[in-house]
């Protein structure tokens, strides 16, 4: 004999009142706010491995452009920038990379001198004197 009839199965006897159209588009949101993140996670973790995989590179070149990104700041939370600066090499290839705010600072456009990256990650630029 059943022990448990009459008795309630919490959270899945409220599961079977909804109608299945709202079952269905919030499993599809779930879906996608999941898969977004997941999204995220492996686009960084493939540009991680990408950048440790990369040859040290050390080239001449000049800075054509420094620009900025500003996100969030609505509300109650804080603004946030990133700060990007576009690179020249002698062949006349360009780059950008995303550079701490400390180094965006120490560089102008018009500077020539050795930069050394890896991948899409930023190492280091020694100015020419």
């Amino acid at each position: 004999m059943n022990s448990n009839f009459g008795q309630s199965n919490g959270f899945f006897d409220l599961l079977d009142d909804i109608p299945v159209f709202f079952k269905i588009f919030g499993g599809l949101v779930f879906a996608l706010v999941f898969g977004g993140f997941l999204y995220i996670i492996i686009r960084g973790l493939t540009m991680w491995i990408s950048n440790n995989a990369a040859e040290l590179a050390r080239r001449t070149c000049k800075v054509i452009d420094k620009r900025t990104e500003v996100w969030g700041g609505s509300g109650d939370s804080s603004a946030n920038t990133n700060y990007y600066i576009t690179f020249e090499f002698e062949d006349r290839t360009r780059i950008e990379l995303y550079v701490r705010p400390q180094q965006f600072g120490l560089i102008t456009i018009g500077d020539t001198g050795d930069l050394t990256y890896q991948g899409k990650r930023f190492k280091q630029f020694n100015r020419d004197l």
